[in-house]
């Protein structure tokens, strides 16, 4: 009765917690979008770290908790920044768009609400993913990576080729793309697509994936079918890419064939690594770390007087050098990431705090 009744205070604790978490959360959201004209630097930084938290997201779901090393997200997010801008722009401002060779007359008039077009833009990447899924799942390791890294420069160059000017417009972009109205819907989307796929890793289609990542031969004698689960997790994690990639768009409001290049990928790599390969909290905690920490640095761009004497390695460049040597410490000081493979539970936090030394104190044990 004493261990029911433990746990249900427990329960009611983290409950309480989360509660008071998502209060502060929505709070400081509210506080920064009533003084959006003071802060809105700040917003911006926000924004683009929710979206790449739910890409970043995306891609620990195959990665981390499937085992496989794609790195085709850039391509995945150029297809949904592309089919949401599409949809979104405005018709009557369409003709300042595509000044150039003009607008098919398939989607001059074609405009879909907000939700409606990431959602087909996520579509659209998952059901490009589900075609190359064929050929490509059956390589492994870094060939798989550089196929699907071939994939999406493939994609990228389709969109920026003049055959689909009327289209894409070709490479010179879109622009005049509705953004974020205010902070709470970049937040309310993160939130949803980033809890979906919390729930699928807790489902028994995660338990498949986990079991695909630690071992492919065990996993197929219990009767799950590789290819299938491959598939299933390469579908989904491009679905939430080409959302993220419509949601980029929104947040930058032009877009072009070159904001998807290989180094966004990259980017989204770091920041999963950062965080912990197989883990959602430290995708989304390396999301925000990496983003805000570029742009906290930016101050290294800018020449730096001490009375007439110019410090020579303040330049434009030198912030991403400091960058990366902060990277690399933190890299070497948690090789597994700032969560490694663990998500943020109330109870973790609270043992903790509790028994700060405890953790330390077994493994000098261990050791003695």
């Amino acid at each position: 009765m004493s261990a029911n009744r433990m746990i249900n205070t427990e329960k009611r604790r983290n409950c309480i917690c989360t509660l008071i978490l998502i209060a502060l959360v929505l709070g400081i959201c509210g506080y920064l979008e009533a003084n959006k004209y003071s802060y809105s630097y700040a917003i911006s930084i926000i924004e683009r770290s929710m979206v790449y938290a739910v890409v970043a997201v995306s891609m620990n779901l195959v990665n981390g908790f499937t085992g496989l090393f794609s790195l085709g997200q850039a391509g995945f997010m150029a297809l949904g920044a592309y089919v949401t801008a599409i949809f979104t722009i405005p018709v009557n401002q369409r003709a300042s768009v595509y000044y150039i060779s003009g607008i098919h007359p398939a989607i001059a008039n074609a405009q879909l609400p907000v939700i409606v077009a990431l959602i087909l833009g996520g579509l659209v990447a998952a059901g490009v993913a589900a075609l190359i899924g064929f050929p490509v799942l059956r390589l492994k390791s870094d060939y798989l990576a550089i196929a699907t890294l071939g994939f999406a420069e493939i994609i990228r160059a389709c969109i920026a080729a003049p055959q689909f000017d009327t289209i894409t417009n070709g490479s010179y972009g879109l622009k005049s793309i509705p953004g974020f109205t205010n902070i709470f819907q970049p937040l309310a989307l993160s939130a949803i697509c980033i809890g979906l796929m919390v729930l699928l890793i807790n489902s028994s289609y995660g338990r498949m994936f986990k079991a695909v990542r630690e071992d492919e031969i065990a996993a197929e004698a219990m009767g799950i079918n590789l290819f299938k689960t491959k598939e299933l997790s390469f579908v989904i994690s491009s679905f939430f890419a080409g959302v993220s990639g419509g949601m980029l768009a929104m947040f930058m409001r032009s877009i072009d064939s070159k904001t998807f290049q290989v180094a966004l990928t990259y980017d989204i790599l770091l920041i999963v690594v950062i965080g912990g390969i197989g883990s959602v909290t430290g995708s989304v905690i390396g999301a925000f770390i990496v983003t805000a920490g570029r742009e906290i640095l930016r101050f290294f761009d800018e020449p730096l007087f001490i009375g007439s004497f110019e410090v020579p390695l303040f330049r434009p460049g030198f912030r991403m050098v400091i960058f990366s040597i902060l990277l690399m410490i933190v890299v070497l000081f948690y090789r597994k990431g700032l969560m490694g493979t663990n998500e943020f539970s109330w109870n973790g936090i609270f043992a903790f705090f509790k028994n700060p030394g405890k953790k330390k104190s077994k493994k000098m044990e261990g050791k003695a």
